[in-house]
Order: structure tokens, then sequence, then C-alpha cells
């Protein structure tokens, strides 16, 4: 296992979980900085015994976010939302937690800061959205001109939460439409109705031949 040290931001996402799982394939000591340690519990079998840590950070403290990037040899940015919820905005999350990454990177003299920013980033959007990613990468620029900033389009597969999310009203109405057409079991001695009359469906008949 190398001796390097990298600290991942936002490692228990769709994309953080498969980057920790590629650099603890390359050898390396992962530290994972999540707000929530308790939602990270499946990273650290990804690699062998002490090689993935997990530390409280919340991006909008910097104070945290420098205790989290203390030795780290390289720092990986993966933060991100697609739309605002309880107190992470894009302002918090796209423009303020960067600049702090950044600056903790620059500070604990990190040789590498990647930061994934979004295709169409730009300060000057209309989008809410693009222009946090946009002024976001500005702030990296700032603090650490060396970053290497990286700008996906739609990144899916099959824990995404993208396509998943679309996905799961159709999933759902399909099973409601399959609940409707399944033969549920009766109690033996419980009476079915069957065109006006009560009867108990015999072996011969085709509930009875189904098992109802």
């Amino acid at each position: 296992m190398s001796t390097s040290l990298v600290t991942v931001f936002g490692g228990t996402g769709f994309v953080g979980r498969h980057t920790v799982r590629a650099l603890a394939k390359a050898g390396k000591r992962i530290r994972v900085a999540v707000r929530h340690p308790h939602q990270g519990f499946f990273l650290p079998p990804m690699g062998t015994v002490g090689q993935i840590a997990l530390i409280k950070c919340d991006v909008r403290e910097a104070d945290q976010v420098a205790a989290a990037a203390a030795g780290a040899d390289a720092i990986i940015n993966l933060t991100g939302i697609l739309y605002p919820r309880g107190g992470q905005d894009f302002e918090a999350v796209h423009v303020d937690a960067a600049d702090a990454i950044a600056k903790a990177a620059k500070a604990v003299g990190a040789r590498t800061l990647v930061h994934v920013s979004a295709i169409g980033a730009d300060k000057d959007s209309e989008s809410g959205y693009a222009a946090s990613k946009g002024e976001g990468e500005a702030r990296v620029r700032d603090a650490f001109p060396g970053a290497a900033i990286v700008r996906p389009s739609l990144v899916f597969g099959p824990e995404d939460e993208f396509f998943n999310r679309f996905a799961a009203p159709g999933a759902r109405a399909a099973g409601t439409a399959a609940d409707r057409r399944r033969p549920y079991p009766i109690p033996a001695g419980v009476r079915r109705r069957h065109g006006g009359r009560h009867r108990v469906p015999g072996a011969g008949s085709r509930a009875g031949r189904q098992g109802l």
C-alpha cells in the first residue's frame, strides 16, 4: 500500500464510491470526508484493513475542511448537488465549499487537486446550477492555479441519481399494475364471490389449480 494519502470530498456519492474503489485498487491510502460518516460504512471494505478511513466533515465549515485536508498529497473534490435542499444550496456547495477545499489544499501543500465541475459551467449563465459551478471553478483557479478541473457531462450507471430518479415512478406503476393481475391466496374456509354466488373454489376449478 502506498504511503501517499488522498482525501476525497463527496466520496459517498455515485461517482465518489467508484473513485474510492479505483484509488483503493491502485494502493492509495484514502480519507473520505463526509458529513454523515455512518452513510459511508460501505466504503472501508473496498480496501485492505486501515486503507480507507472516514472523517466527519461538513464542507460548509472551513475548519472541518482544513482538518480533512491535513497531510494529504492529493485532494479530490466531488461535492455537488442537483438542486437545493435543506441547508445546502448552490452557493454553499458549489462556490463556498469549492473555495474552502482549494484553499485548504494549497495550505497543506497538496501536490494535486482535482475539482470535478460540470459541463456547461459558466458563471454568467442564467442557470443557477451552471452559474454556481462556473463561479466555483473561478475560485478554485484563484486559490490553486494548478488544479485539474474536470467537466463531465451526465454520468450514469446502475446507482446513479438521474435515470433512477425517472425510472422509480415507472417501476412503481408497473408494480401496481402487476399487483392487480396477481392471484392472491385466500385462507382455507373463506368464501369468495363468483357471479353473485358464494362458493369455495374446488380442486378442479381454475382458482383451485392456482392454489386459491
